[in-house]
């Protein structure tokens, strides 16, 4: 098989057994989808991760060890080209917010019907980042409030406007590649903005960058 024809290969992880197997018989069906893995917590979620190298993690945000935020952080700070996305009963703005902060590419309800739950899935896979409509204007509205203060007394206080834009992006999941397209930029120098933003942060991983941001943007 191809690079071209290639399924998309998920993981899904889930605490209950009966969601696991809904869902692997649910994209057992599609063509162009393949369930290579499961796992039940954070623990077993980021150790699959690693093992089976998923383009797509389908998770929860309610685990027995955990939050699906830390396994997400996780697992992105392994290996940055994987794309998450949750799936959770869980719609508090604020974890929709958490989702989006620890980088995910996606967050839906588990009440979304299985043809556009199909569609997001191959949607993320292919580069592109679902949020329920409350969340996206939410995390607009912490976008468009931190825009407005020019020198924030806080931890990215240190930051130049421009920082904060590469630092924002980089929050919501954003490649390299997208920061670079969404300010019309090239790549090397964005990877330099965020060379500069780490070093003045003290950080060495996107995952905490994201964290500082999320703290901050909630002052």
């Amino acid at each position: 098989m191809t690079a071209e024809t290639a399924p998309i290969t998920l993981l899904i992880v889930d605490d209950h057994a009966i969601v696991r197997a809904g869902l692997r018989a649910l994209f057992g069906h599609v063509p162009g989808i393949a369930v290579i893995g499961e796992a039940d917590g954070v623990a077993s979620a980021v150790a699959e991760a690693a093992r089976l190298q998923p383009a797509v993690v389908l998770i929860d945000m309610r685990l027995p060890d955990g939050s699906g935020i830390d396994a997400c952080r996780e697992i992105l700070a392994a290996r940055p080209g994987t794309r998450v996305l949750f799936l959770t009963s869980y719609d508090d703005q604020e974890a929709m917010l958490a989702a989006v902060f620890s980088g995910a590419h996606g967050f839906l309800l588990k009440e979304i019907g299985e043809d556009a739950l199909v569609l997001a899935v191959k949607s993320v896979a292919a580069g592109r980042s679902i949020l329920d409509p409350a969340a996206a204007r939410a995390v607009r509205e912490r976008l468009q409030s931190m825009s407005h203060v020019e020198r924030p007394a806080t931890e990215v206080g240190a930051l130049s406007a421009q920082e904060l834009r590469v630092l924002a992006l980089v929050a919501q999941g954003n490649t390299n590649k997208e920061i670079a397209a969404a300010l019309d930029l090239s790549d090397k120098t964005v990877k330099n903005y965020l060379s500069h933003i780490f070093q003045k942060l003290r950080i060495g991983r996107r995952s905490q960058a994201a964290a500082i941001f999320s703290r901050n943007s909630s002052r």
